[in-house]
């Protein structure tokens, strides 16, 4: 098969763009052609597959990138326009180039309306943050639904993006097909490594003085809930000697959760920026356990990936996450609820977690949330959508109109 993969986000940063780079990884090294168009700052270079970067500086997000803090909310009517506009072109000229069997778009948004001119059979996975954005922002909605409706198939990546797409898209039950993520198992494994010598290199306190570690990674914006996290280090700190707290990412609210926790008077937590996979995995497997405090969240591709490196996983009952943290895992908290975040730690810690339920948190999830696995199952959905006749593509839709269907 010849697929073209379509994202509105870079292909690191972000939890649909390591989907992006994953998946076209893995079909290309099952033999089908594989070509990506993403949204970047820059042009992308050193991959294993073609890439056709749409430039855009400071593109917009549905709430925060490491790349950048512009939302979609924030942008004018020209510059909607004018961001449907690349994506109509690229598109169109990738499909006259490339000649692709079939589109592959991430995120119910602009691409899959832009993908729906090609006449092309085209699917979408959504990942839940392109809910918010339909929520958010009502100016994207009719172009967000009909790029769903025309869709042959709609891919969810947990059963909470599952029941938000059917409340929100009004598509039929045979339309929506419940993947689940999945992490790449090449990267994110146990490893035997020195966990003075990883801390060394990230932090400056004395590393001999460390008992425990608690481990964040993921985006620092509200919804992540990492101002729970730091008012619950403020309660377990002070019970447990030694406990350090990891803060992996980047975001809007940095500045903000840094004054909170010096606020509180937190001696032990480290700001450690955006992290690459090689760091993150690193860091994973020296930690003792991987807190996902969120609000709401879509998947939690991060808890999969601690759990494959080992490490247990107290996360939120929130979206999710209830899908796969279970007791033999890790600890599901009441979401929002930072003291109850607090004594989920303390017992973790004190329960040894780590030693007790590591093993079989790594088996758990190389059984069940591999890339293999994951591509397995949307190839079969692939095989099932392809045609048996030739495409025709409507020459006159695209930059013809606006978002709002006005002539441009």
């Amino acid at each position: 098969m010849r697929i073209l993969l379509v994202n509105h986000f870079p292909l690191e940063g972000s939890g649909s763009g390591v989907y992006t780079k994953n998946l076209a990884s893995r079909l290309l090294k099952q033999g089908h052609q594989v070509k990506v168009i993403v949204v970047d700052d820059e042009v992308v270079i050193n991959t294993t597959f073609p890439v056709r970067t749409i430039l855009y500086y400071r593109f917009p997000c549905f709430t925060t990138h490491p790349k950048s803090n512009q939302t979609f909310y924030t942008l004018s009517q020209w510059e909607m326009n004018e961001y449907l506009r690349k994506f109509k072109i690229a598109i169109r000229e990738e499909v006259e180039s490339f000649k692709p069997d079939l589109i592959h778009c991430q995120h119910l948004w602009v691409a899959p309306y832009a993908a729906s001119m090609t006449g092309l059979p085209y699917i979408v996975t959504a990942h839940g943050t392109d809910i918010k954005g339909f929520k958010s922002d009502k100016r994207f909605q009719n172009i967000a639904l009909e790029g769903a409706r025309d869709a042959k198939k709609v891919i969810t990546i947990s059963g909470q993006v599952n029941k938000d797409v059917k409340r929100y898209y009004d598509l039929p039950e045979e339309k929506l097909e419940l993947i689940l993520n999945g992490f790449d198992e090449g990267i994110f494994k146990p490893l035997d490594l020195d966990r003075n010598e990883v801390l060394k290199s990230l932090v400056t306190e004395n590393t001999d003085q460390i008992n425990y570690i608690v481990n964040f990674a993921g985006k620092l914006t509200k919804f992540k809930g990492v101002d729970l996290l730091i008012k619950a280090a403020k309660i377990y700190e002070e019970e447990i000697p030694g406990v350090i707290t990891l803060i992996n990412g980047h975001g809007h609210l940095k500045g903000e959760l840094q004054k909170l926790a010096e606020k509180l008077n937190i001696k032990s937590i480290f700001f450690l920026g955006n992290q690459t996979q090689e760091t993150l995995v690193r860091l994973y497997n020296i930690a003792d356990i991987s807190v996902v405090p969120s609000r709401m969240e879509p998947f939690g591709l991060v808890a999969i990936e601690s759990l494959a490196c080992g490490t247990p996983v107290i996360a939120s009952d929130a979206g999710g996450l209830p899908d796969f943290i279970n007791n033999r895992v890790g600890k599901l908290f009441k979401m929002g609820n930072h003291r109850k975040l607090a004594r989920k730690v303390i017992d973790s810690l004190q329960q040894n977690d780590k030693e007790t339920k590591g093993t079989y948190a790594a088996k758990y999830a190389l059984n069940n949330f591999s890339w293999n696995r994951v591509v397995q199952e949307l190839t079969t959905v692939y095989k099932s959508v392809l045609p048996g006749k030739e495409v025709q593509i409507n020459e006159n839709s695209y930059g013809s109109t606006d978002l709002l269907g006005k002539r441009i």
